[in-house]
């Protein structure tokens, strides 16, 4: 047996029990959260047995009602886009659509198919299936003078109710008119030009005018949104967008684009070249021309018989082309007058005609053998 000194030592130097500790309350400043501020914080689970699991509450639960609202608002912002007109211009606009992550449906006259797969658009070459899709936007880019015509073809019975069109043509009052007659009352009309094109924004969106009117949009919430979703896709490129009613905006660019067309294709008339001692004024002619004749005459044709400010201005270029002439044949007038009657040349009076004071204006015939007088000199001027 044990002594009791010896029992009384090894009581002292048993090992205690440890004892087990609380862990310490959080602070003041974390008793207060809210439960999105509380998603990053582990929890602890304590077992029956003891240990402790911790479990993520960042990672997706089944209740995550914060994770889903998010994912239905950005579905909300991808519309599926139909493109009547796949063509050049239809084909640039698909690019931007397809990139911002909206569906594509494209349809055509023309094959398309293989541009249609290369940008991850849905071709259809018959209308018919097209319209079964249930596109939210029908954006119509055919040519002007194409646009009613491929319109008569779509069979609108098979599209939703309230589905919005949206036209991209450069006149605006024809396709207002357009489709406001041809369309039921229930669909929704948004008229927009572009106020470019693949050559003139190669280098992308920013800063090009981006013209739009809300011709008619319903009254409920998720039409309006849809509205303001397609026209979100070109205010994200950075395009400066003007909202003006389709008849201004006709007047405006009877200037601004009919007229770039019509001195674009004169020029072209002419069949300018560069050479080795272009000015700056010179290059920006040719620009001129490659920008304008690179779209085909169906669109300068189009910007002339469908705009009715476009014969006015027409006329207005003719009269100050003639005006321009008879400032010059004026001046030249009056130094055939000075070598006719009184033998010698002499400035023209009109500053802009040009400084003559080399030697005598040489008319046809023999103008070096004799002074020019009435009987021997032929003068042809138109």
């Amino acid at each position: 047996m044990l002594s009791s000194s010896t029992a009384s030592s090894l009581r002292l130097h048993q090992p205690t029990r440890p004892h087990r500790r609380r862990p310490p309350s959080p602070p003041a400043s974390h008793q207060f959260r809210s439960p999105a501020s509380r998603r990053h914080l582990p929890s602890v689970r304590a077992r029956r047995g003891g240990g402790g699991t911790i479990r993520a509450i960042d990672a997706a639960q089944p209740f995550d009602y914060e994770s889903r609202a998010a994912g239905l608002l950005e579905e909300r912002q991808r519309l599926k886009i139909a493109i009547v007109g796949f063509g050049n211009f239809g084909q640039f606009l698909a690019r931007t659509f397809a990139r911002q992550g909206h569906t594509l449906l494209a349809h055509s006259r023309s094959d398309y198919s293989a541009a249609a797969a290369s940008l991850g658009a849905s071709y259809f070459q018959d209308p018919h299936d097209l319209c079964e899709c249930h596109p939210d936007v029908v954006l119509l880019a055919t040519s002007i003078l194409s646009a009613e015509a491929v319109l008569r073809t779509l069979p609108l019975h098979r599209l939703r109710r309230n589905t919005l069109f949206v036209d991209v043509l450069s006149v605006k009052e024809f396709p207002k008119n357009l489709l406001l007659t041809s369309l039921p009352e229930d669909f929704d009309v948004i008229c927009t030009h572009p106020m470019f094109g693949p050559e003139s924004a190669r280098d992308g969106w920013d800063g090009l005018p981006f013209v739009f009117d809300r011709v008619r949009v319903g009254d409920s919430p998720a039409r309006r949104a849809r509205a303001d979703v397609f026209l979100n896709i070109f205010e994200r490129e950075g395009c400066r967008m003007v909202e003006m009613p389709c008849a201004d905006h006709d007047a405006h660019a009877a200037e601004t684009q009919f007229l770039t067309h019509t001195v674009g294709r004169m020029l072209a008339t002419l069949d300018l070249q560069p050479t080795p001692i272009d000015t700056k004024g010179y290059e920006t002619l040719l620009r001129l021309v490659d920008n304008t004749c690179s779209d085909s005459f169906d669109l300068y044709n189009g910007l002339f018989m469908y705009n009715k400010n476009s014969t006015e201005l027409l006329n207005r270029l003719e009269s100050a082309m003639d005006s321009v002439k008879k400032r010059l044949f004026d001046g030249l007038h009056e130094v055939l007058r000075k070598q006719l009657f009184e033998g010698k040349a002499s400035p023209p009076t009109n500053k802009n005609a040009g400084d003559v004071r080399r030697k005598p204006l040489l008319l046809e015939g023999n103008a070096a053998s004799s002074p020019p007088t009435p009987n021997n000199t032929a003068v042809h001027l138109k």
